[in-house]
């Protein structure tokens, strides 16, 4: 195991940057877990860090090594992809064992480890068929199992349950999570869902347009975003953005489409320009609060999405308690207080 510091990193292909400047400290046996939206550079990093693409500038450290010219095979990482790369005419137990039969380990050591990893994922049963004879879970078993086998210093997953059913990727979601609990390997994984970094993270770096929007652990950025975008890409649903204008005089409050929403103490001034978040679950059912108008219900079972509109504007409520909602109806919500975020319409930093 070791810790992974990216400094500084750049990618140009060409002309065009894709990373600019990106650093990121990853201490020993942390699970980090970068999340954006796609073509946000998240891959790329990854890559980087594999290996498999050149640094343009800075450097990434592994241990106590630099590694920008060393080859992936020297890294000592094991990577596991979204599309499992298992070799087709082989086994489960001959691809788990392929690249330390290819460094010429001793057999014996060979299968201890594929035991060992079997014993982990639950592959025994299935060691001698060909990857066409599983499931998409169990292939990704074998491929997570084909890198613990390594036993490397750092697991890096790029995307790993973007081919599965909605159903498997949960149980696969716990399954890493319960490997890497067990292993304390140091691990980078890349997501575009932000459910899967949330549920998995010890940290998350959130990027965009190959830059880092905010680091910090999961409910760090889902109750302190620093900004607009972490603050509309964390949470689900998202939280809901009103614009609106910062009135100090008498009761305080943020004017939206002319209805006052309350607000405690902030650093915003009279009259400047500023967006009002609430996430959904923290609208409550007020007789002081502000009418909106229910446009779609979205019943899940344990929780209610009510889609509503306001002005020229909607928002989100979520309640976990049954209500008769039927659209049309008109809602009197209050925020909760405790819960506002405020951030500058301008910069789109928080306030």
């Amino acid at each position: 195991m070791a810790q992974v510091a990216i400094s500084k990193v750049a990618k140009a292909f060409g002309t065009v940057k894709v990373l600019h400047e990106v650093s990121v400290d990853i201490a020993d046996g942390q699970f980090v877990v970068l999340v954006g939206p796609s073509g946000c550079g998240k891959s790329t990093l990854l890559r980087m860090v594999a290996g498999l693409e050149t640094v343009s500038g800075g450097t990434i450290t592994i241990g106590d090594r630099v590694v920008n010219h060393l080859p992936p095979a020297k890294r000592d990482i094991a990577m596991v992809f979204q599309n499992y790369a298992l070799y087709p005419h082989k086994t489960v137990e001959q691809n788990m064992a392929f690249a330390l039969k290819l460094r010429k380990t001793d057999p014996a050591v060979v299968a201890e480890r594929v035991k060992r990893a079997a014993d982990i994922l639950d592959l025994n049963p299935y060691l001698k068929r060909y990857p066409r004879q599983l499931s998409g879970g169990q292939r990704q078993r074998v491929a997570m199992g084909r890198a613990i086998v390594r036993n490397p210093q750092v697991f890096l997953f790029d995307e790993p349950l973007s081919n599965l059913d909605a159903k498997l990727r949960v149980q696969m979601r716990t399954e890493i999570k319960e490997l890497h609990q067990r292993l304390k390997t140091t691990t980078i994984y890349v997501t575009h869902d932000q459910i899967e970094a949330m549920t998995m993270a010890d940290k998350i770096v959130v990027m965009r347009d190959g830059r880092i929007e905010q680091v910090g652990a999961p409910l760090e950025l889902f109750d302190r975003p620093a900004n607009l975008f972490v603050a509309g890409f964390i949470g689900s649903p998202s939280m809901n953005l009103l614009k609106g204008v910062m009135r100090k005089g008498g009761k305080p409050g943020v004017d939206i489409a002319g209805t006052l929403f309350p607000i405690g103490d902030n650093a915003a001034q009279d009259g400047q320009a500023v967006v009002y978040g609430v996430r959904p679950e923290h609208l409550e059912i007020h007789p002081d609060g502000v009418p909106a108008k229910i446009s779609v219900v979205e019943p899940t079972g344990s929780e209610t999405l009510v889609f509503l509109r306001f002005g020229d504007g909607e928002m989100v409520a979520l309640f976990r308690e049954r209500h008769d909602f039927k659209p049309g109806d008109t809602l009197t919500l209050k925020p909760r207080l405790d819960q506002i975020h405020l951030f500058d319409a301008e910069t789109g930093q928080r306030l």
